[in-house]
């Protein structure tokens, strides 16, 4: 299939009910290093995916501050600053010890640490979009909850997320702020947060899947993910992407790439139709992974 599509073809979400974005975005986590961890092997291929993502008509950018760390947030304020038409949602609460390291830490006065730095970085006053990266589990969850909330009724945060939480979890801080988004592992091959999404579904949260291209064995030669892949004229990664789409209305996948080219490939998967028999197939792959 052809590469020329513009993501507002994902159709629209409303973040925290107020924010609209094309529900195909980019997780800007591969315009760093190997591992995460340092500047991109290539540069001008990261400056250039990073441009051509609103070319694309993607108009909801995903990063953290960890990723680099502050690889991501530097490259994409010095790329596209100031955000015309652009939402851009960023993470804290992990600490990097060095490439593929992730460790929690969530005091308040570090959680607030992240946001106010996220903001010097990204160049703005307020994020539209802030998520606690991971609750960690060593601080008592209504500790990082009342910072948060602290710091959005200070203005320096309009919408918060959180990220690999449970039902529990969300619950929970439902009763210190809204919960707008819910950023979970969940693909093709991984359906463990499936009462997350629903929930989020029920709750109108929108549901990012982080990892959204994963397909595993489940895109091997012969498999009824490549067999339909074949037939639409696709690569077994727009049908996953097409997958998630079509699964569900919160849905809001953000595929992440340091190269243009993919880029452009990810954003065509807003061109294919999944017919309910394709769907059923999906489905049933998935809970068989």
């Amino acid at each position: 299939m052809t590469d020329s599509h513009h993501a507002s073809a994902s159709g629209r979400f409303d973040i925290g009910g107020d924010l609209p974005v094309h529900r195909l975005g980019f997780g800007a986590m591969r315009v760093t290093g190997k591992g995460i961890w340092g500047e991109p092997a290539d540069p001008d291929a990261a400056r250039a995916t990073l441009r051509r993502v609103p070319e694309l008509g993607i108009d909801l950018i995903d990063t953290a501050d960890s990723y680099g760390p502050f690889v991501s947030e530097d490259l994409i304020r010095e790329v596209l600053h100031p955000y015309k038409d652009l939402v851009i949602a960023t993470k804290g609460g992990l600490t990097r010890h060095g490439p593929d390291s992730w460790h929690p830490v969530g005091r308040p006065e570090y959680l607030r640490q992240c946001v106010l730095m996220s903001l010097r970085r990204l160049g703005v006053e307020r994020i539209d979009l802030w998520q606690l990266h991971r609750i960690d589990p060593k601080v008592p969850q209504d500790e990082q909850f009342e910072v948060i909330a602290a710091m959005q009724k200070e203005g320096l945060i309009r919408h918060v997320g959180l990220s690999q939480v449970g039902v529990d979890e969300i619950e929970a801080a439902r009763k210190h702020f809204d919960v707008a988004t819910v950023q979970n592992l969940y693909n093709l091959t991984d359906r463990s947060s499936e009462d997350v999404l629903d929930y989020c579904e029920r709750e109108h949260i929108g549901f990012i899947p982080w990892f959204p291209l994963a397909a595993g064995e489940l895109a091997g030669p012969g498999s009824a993910l490549s067999d339909i892949a074949k037939r639409l004229d696709a690569t077994p990664g727009q049908i996953a992407l097409a997958w998630l789409l079509k699964r569900s209305p919160v849905m809001l996948p953000i595929p992440g790439t340091g190269n243009p080219d993919h880029l452009a490939q990810n954003v065509a998967a807003v061109g294919i139709a999944l017919s309910d028999d394709d769907m059923k197939t999906l489905d049933g792959l998935a809970e068989a992974a």
